[in-house]
């Protein structure tokens, strides 16, 4: 059983990295796993060698930097780098770093690439970024505690004619190399510029640098003879009282645009986001000082015995609404720890009402409530006068803000198992945190990604890993929840999988207030009205 759990923990790796790497104190290349030395690539033996060897000097700085700060049982945001692969070719990754207590100074990294491979002769410019790239360079720039918000700006830069010039042929792959040269090089560490679409562009900028870009562009392209029309927009940042959450929402507005906006009109795009990010800001600060939302609550079911087992608590801003977009802005605005409590608060309040002495209640806890004490700290403060409500309460951990010290993480979730408060690792499976959560989180229940159960009567690869979840899971001792289930065939397959319990449309959506009896029954031997223990 442990080698076939390697084995697995190995193949989950690789579902979502290209390449494995472990690196030594000195930076040295110790063990390589992966697709990474494909002959295609001409990628050199890496093992032996220093890792800032293959990337640029932009990226190798930037690693550099990230590998002094990292400590035993934390991890890295993920960080975009150039990573040389012989003398003519490089290609764009994100890489992710850890370092795991038991190895440590040793750091584990996990490479994914980003596009194809690309020309890099000597004294080229390093390429443009994507603008997927660019919002993993702007989380790493707009994070820094000693930025202001007066040292960065987004501009927008409009190539009119460029497109034309490049189909007819007036505009050389070296004349885009040369134009692009010059953008990266006013960006605010030389390499944050990124293609939007084939005349736009978008570079993170330091407003107090005086250059003069459009008049450096118009000129690049005319010792090319191309006469573009060149116009960029800089969009600053409004003062506020609080540098960082101004930087925060930057952050936020940039992600936004680029993913959401129109790339057309990427200024307009990124002016509206920032401003509606503040705005919104604002709101939900004041919904969680008064209280201003509901808890709905969803049956959570033993697929054995058919009856309810326990109840998700889940926030709704409206009758109907489900709060995803509203979660992700205040956990990227840093506004999620007073919201997770607020929550807590609520669902306490609703187990101490006459009547409700058989509930138990899950509440969902960001990787940011556990990255201090202040949470854990105030649930032991809000349950110590009825501390019977402990053994009620089970905290689901999401992975939608990853945490940076598991280890520390780790103590505080501790704290609240010894007092009965259960643990369980929300919607596994659906970023690349969920193995680090796993083996470093002390938990009762593993909930696994409704994306690997949502048809899955018709996916026998979901079955498989479906499968290969539960084993690894019975072998830690852990139990198993399985999220959208829809169909009586998903409940069967699931129960006959070895899931221990079962979430979704089928037992019922969530209610303002906990059904105990289920309008649609999954099994026959539902016994109505009765709601299990935890054991």
């Amino acid at each position: 059983m442990l080698m076939s759990v390697k084995t697995r923990l190995l193949g989950l790796a690789f579902a979502s990295s290209d390449l494995l790497l472990e690196i030594d104190g000195e930076h040295r290349i110790a063990l390589v796993l992966g697709s990474g030395p494909s002959p295609e690539l001409g990628l050199p033996q890496l093992q032996g060698r220093r890792l800032h060897e293959i990337l640029t000097p932009t990226s190798a700085s930037c690693l550099a930097a990230t590998l002094q700060a990292l400590r035993p049982g934390t991890r890295s945001d993920q960080i975009a780098i150039i990573l040389i692969c012989g003398d003519d070719k490089a290609r764009n990754a994100v890489v992710s770093l850890f370092m795991l207590p038991d190895l440590a100074p040793a750091v584990s990294c996990s490479l994914r690439y980003e596009g194809p491979a690309f020309s890099c002769a000597p004294q080229a410019a390093p390429p443009v970024l994507t603008a997927t790239s660019l919002l993993t360079r702007a989380r790493a720039l707009l994070t820094d505690e000693a930025r202001k918000p007066g040292d960065v700006s987004v501009t927008f830069v409009d190539m009119g004619g460029l497109a034309a010039a490049l189909a007819s042929g007036d505009a050389s792959e070296t004349a885009l190399a040369r134009i692009e040269a010059s953008l990266q090089s006013a960006s605010i560490d030389g390499s944050s510029a990124a293609r939007l679409t084939t005349e736009r562009y978008a570079l993170l900028h330091d407003p107090r640098v005086k250059r003069d870009i459009v008049g450096d562009l118009r000129e690049t392209a005319r010792q090319d003879g191309l006469l573009l029309d060149v116009s960029a927009t800089e969009q600053s940042l409004p003062e506020d009282s609080n540098p960082l959450n101004t930087l925060r929402a930057m952050r936020f507005a940039v992600e936004s645009c680029l993913k959401e906006g129109d790339l057309q009109s990427p200024d307009a795009a990124f002016s509206a986001s920032l401003a509606n990010t503040l705005r919104d800001a604002e709101a939900f600060r004041a919904i969680v000082r008064e209280r201003r939302f509901d808890l709905h609550y969803q049956p959570i079911v033993d697929l054995n015995t058919g009856t309810v087992q326990h109840f998700e608590a889940l926030a709704r801003f409206s009758k109907t609404a489900a709060p995803t977009g509203v979660i992700h802005m205040a956990e990227e605005l840093a506004l999620i720890e007073p919201f997770d409590l607020a929550v807590a608060a609520k669902a306490i309040a609703r187990l101490r009402q006459p009547g409700a002495g058989l509930l138990k209640f899950a509440i969902n806890i960001s990787g940011a409530s556990l990255a201090n004490d202040a949470y854990v700290e105030a649930l032991l403060e809000m349950t110590s006068i009825d501390p019977a409500i402990r053994k009620r309460l089970i905290v689901e951990v999401t992975e939608t803000a990853a945490l940076a010290d598991i280890e520390a993480a780790n103590r505080r979730l501790s704290a609240l198992r010894r007092v009965g408060i259960r643990a369980c690792i929300d919607d596994f499976g659906s970023g690349s945190s969920s193995y680090d959560y796993l083996h470093g989180l002390s938990v009762d229940t593993v909930k696994i990604d409704g994306r690997f159960i949502k048809g899955i009567e018709r996916d026998e690869r979901s079955q498989t890993l479906v499968k290969h979840l539960i084993d690894l899971c019975g072998s830690l001792k852990l139990t198993t929840i399985a999220e959208m289930i829809e169909t009586e065939a998903a409940a069967n397959i699931t129960k006959g999988l070895g899931v221990t319990y079962g979430q979704g449309w089928l037992y019922g959506r969530a209610e303002p207030e906990p059904q105990t009896v289920l309008a649609q029954p999954a099994a026959s031997a539902r016994r109505k009205g009765v709601v299990e223990a935890w054991g």
